[in-house]
């Protein structure tokens, strides 16, 4: 079977071609960091299976972060027959240093000219077949986003792939100085029997000129006599840097731009005077340092607003009246139905009931309310990030960052996170952390994209923000967010100082043009995310819950305390409190009442926040089975907002405090996985669980407290 790598800088639509493809649909946004590793795909191309490998975005080969470290490994291992560089036409000169990159490594090699559109409306006109001349391979132009191109792409790359069309691509010039040292080392690494069959000798010749640790240690390891090979590399290095007075890292360096420029003067031409674009003009409101962040939090706002207008309210169709024909409202009613169905279960199986009633709908139902929310809330975020908003975030916040201990690129991991709200989620954010090259920037990030607000706490925050700010609910949410980046940047700052000290690396990064949003786009990229919840929702927070609902219900004893056999005499509704308090979850969170009480948790919460350890969703599926096996009447009556604000022991400041505390403590099991494996150290993983644990619940005491001493929210 024939291997196809698709290679190219962030933003040229590498992910766009990938999916032209192979049909598959992939999560593409506008910003770099987001595939940090690779994706694959088995596809037909004629009648010939090919499997095509979507590489890490990168501007380079060099691999000093580590999604060059990704893409340059994978070439190397996994030698594919045919290597797809995609370039933005718009930004030709930029794009084409990665292409000279590969053109170093010998690979066989179709250029796919992407964005050709924008270049047109620029005023850019690409001679294509001077271009290809110049490279010596075949290009293709494409607008991947619309399909234009793919059946011309897929016929080069065929053609290639049976020997039919030359891919081979020119060799670099370097100008007579470095091209000559550069042979003299290929010759001495082609003499080795162990590297000339592995390497493209001269491309290993580059490598080691440029001081590639990694290349060095691998000659080093693998030469048959890497004396040789050693002494030449250092007379070249000596040579280069007498002759040009810079080391051999940046005269290279210096001759891919240089042969970049001379291509593009070469095939690039202007229609008509260069315009000042929509891009441009939107730029000089969205990115100024005062209106830029106004923008933001005015953007931020309105998605609130509308994903409460949308998903909860029906307000906005009185004519068809109710809360029935509200998206949450609707979920509520059809799980509650369903409970209904269950009644006649109770007399003689009382154990089925409560597994299926308490567990299964109360919990799993509990958690699935929200889809309509959490559905709403993708598609918003998926608008900003397919318009190429989101690489506008990442500029403003660029100074805020680094003023608390942040290297600019952090942006982006914490937006993957769900640093817009509640469309992320920590794993990727912690996966996007790659693109950055420092690793105690890398760590810094790591320890606080958590504190972001991921779409499984998004449940948690609708239900306490029905029940007690019903009236505000765009509002608080809005609070909460800026909450979570204030705590978030406090984290980094004191982490920066006291935790992980070194220096900050400058952040450079592209604004790519602005792009309408598709529909389909939209609704593929929604619907997929919004799946991956569900599926969540009936594996592993099914599983969780049913193992907390068994240490709700058993063993069956009663709590036995005077106060609770009084109540049990006031009927079968106290009856079930005393023996859901009496189980083992309601002793092991009755025991740690004493200390949560001073954050206003009771034991329910408790056990529900153990829960939230697994994932956050649960926290919402916990305490609804804790409500339901409480209160066997009303619990499939109405949702679990409308319970919590009738129980008159729950306030406005205990719910903000439950709010505050789930946005910050222990990172979910998945990530805590994703940050062991990262940071390749147990240790990182479990910091991370304990200092984001006592820093939620020093944070919930003090608010919880001084709104106590404020006589707010009692």
């Amino acid at each position: 079977m024939h291997t196809i790598a698709i290679a190219g800088n962030p933003n040229a639509g590498k992910t766009c071609v990938f999916n032209m493809l192979t049909g598959m649909v992939q999560h593409v946004a506008n910003y770099p960091g987001v595939t940090v590793e690779t994706k694959e795909a088995v596809v037909r191309l004629g009648n010939e299976p090919v499997r095509i490998i979507d590489l890490p975005g990168t501007y380079s080969l060099t691999a000093y972060s580590a999604d060059e470290r990704v893409a340059r490994d994978v070439i190397l291992q996994e030698n594919p027959d045919l290597v797809i560089n995609v370039i933005d036409a718009s930004n030709l000169e930029r794009n084409l240093y990665l292409t000279t990159q590969l053109m170093e490594m010998g690979l066989s090699l179709v250029v796919a000219l992407n964005m050709s559109d924008v270049a047109n409306k620029r005023g850019q006109v690409i001679n294509v077949s001077q271009l290809a001349r110049l490279l010596g391979v075949f290009v293709v132009p494409t607008q991947a986003h619309r399909g234009v191109g793919a059946r011309e792409l897929k016929e080069a790359c065929l053609d290639v792939l049976r020997g039919e069309l030359p891919s081979r691509p020119k060799h670099v010039t370097y100008g007579h100085p470095i091209a000559t040292l550069v042979m003299q080392l290929a010759d001495r690494i082609r003499a080795d029997p162990n590297l000339a069959p592995a390497y493209a000798p001269r491309w290993l010749a580059v490598k080691l000129l440029e001081g590639d640790p990694e290349v060095l240690e691998r000659v080093g390891r693998e030469a048959a006599d890497f004396r040789p090979i050693h002494s030449a590399l250092r007379a070249a290095k000596r040579e280069l840097s007498e002759h040009f007075r810079e080391d051999a890292a940046t005269v290279l360096a210096e001759a891919r731009y240089g042969f970049a420029a001379g291509a593009v003067r070469q095939c690039l031409e202007f229609s008509r005077e260069t315009r000042r674009t929509h891009t441009d003009m939107i730029d000089a409101l969205v990115c100024h340092r005062v209106i830029g962040p106004l923008i933001l939090a005015g953007a931020v706002l309105a998605i609130f607003k509308l994903l409460f207008l949308i998903a909860q309210e029906s307000a906005w169709i009185p004519w068809l009246g109710g809360q029935w024909f509200s998206p949450v409202g609707a979920f509520e009613q059809f799980f509650a139905w369903l409970g209904s169905l269950l009644t006649p279960l109770e007399p003689a199986h009382p154990l089925l009931h409560s597994i299926l009633h308490d567990a299964v709908i109360g919990g799993v139902g509990g958690v699935l309310n929200f889809v309509p929310l959490i559905f709403t809330m993708f598609v918003l975020i998926s608008i900003l990030e397919d318009s190429g908003y989101i690489a506008r975030i990442a500029f403003i916040m660029d100074r805020v960052l680094k003023a608390f201990g942040l290297q600019g690129k952090s942006i982006l991991a914490l937006i993957v996170a769900g640093g817009l709200g509640g469309g992320g989620c920590a794993v990727p954010g912690v996966l996007a952390t790659r693109t950055l090259r420092e690793e105690k920037d890398r760590l810094v990030t790591i320890l606080v994209t958590p504190f972001m607000n991921c779409g499984a706490k998004l449940p948690v925050y609708a239900v306490l923000i029905a029940a007690f700010f019903p009236h505000s609910r765009g509002t608080v949410l809005f609070v909460l967010w800026l909450s979570s980046w204030c705590i978030a940047l406090g984290a980094a700052w004191l982490l920066r100082r006291y935790v992980v000290k070194g220096e900050q690396e400058p952040f450079v990064m592209e604004l790519p043009p602005y792009h309408l949003p598709t529909l389909r786009g939209m609704l593929m990229h929604s619907g997929r995310r919004t799946w991956l919840y569900i599926k969540k929702a009936g594996t592993i927070i099914l599983g969780v819950n049913l193992v907390l609902w068994s240490l709700m219900y058993f063993p069956r004893t009663p709590d036995l305390s005077a106060e609770a056999l009084a109540k049990a005499e006031a009927g079968p509704e106290a009856e079930a409190q005393a023996h859901l308090a009496g189980s083992a979850a309601g002793r092991f969170g009755r025991a740690l009442e004493p200390v949560s009480r001073l954050a206003g948790f009771t034991w329910r919460e408790n056990v529900a926040l153990l829960g939230g350890f697994a994932a956050k969703e649960l926290v919402i599926g916990t305490l609804g089975t804790a409500y339901a096996m409480d209160a066997r009447d009303a619990a499939p009556a109405r949702g679990l907002s409308s319970m919590l604000q009738r129980d008159p022991a729950w306030t406005r400041r205990r719910a903000v405090a439950l709010m505050l505390f789930v946005m910050i403590y222990a990172p979910c099991m998945p990530t805590l996985i994703t940050i062991r494996k990262e940071t390749r150290r147990l240790k990182w993983a479990l910091f991370a669980t304990a200092y984001s644990t006592a820093l939620a619940f020093v944070l919930a005491v003090a608010v919880y407290q001084l709104a106590g001493l404020l006589g707010w929210g009692g």
